[in-house]
């Protein structure tokens, strides 16, 4: 089960590039923490079994994202 603060990551995750300003001050505005708290908040909510039933489409996304930067970062030191 997912806390009313875990959705509305999700939330604002999925919409975020329809706020006007800049992603980080709109973190900063929704949240009252900073970007670095938001991401590894974020990133505990791409394991999780009940984020991934609350919004599928969001976690699956942020999961390739995650997938490419790990895929590049092995391409970058020869480990692939």
């Amino acid at each position: 089960m997912l806390t009313s603060m875990q959705r509305n990551l999700l939330d604002f995750e999925r919409c975020w590039w329809q706020l006007p300003g800049p992603k980080d001050r709109d973190i900063r505005v929704a949240f009252g923490f900073g970007p670095a708290r938001y991401y590894r908040l974020l990133r505990q909510l791409m394991d999780d079994p009940a984020a991934l039933a609350y919004d599928p489409l969001t976690v699956r996304r942020l999961r390739r994202i995650r997938a490419r930067a790990l895929d590049a970062a092995r391409y970058r030191v020869g480990t692939v």
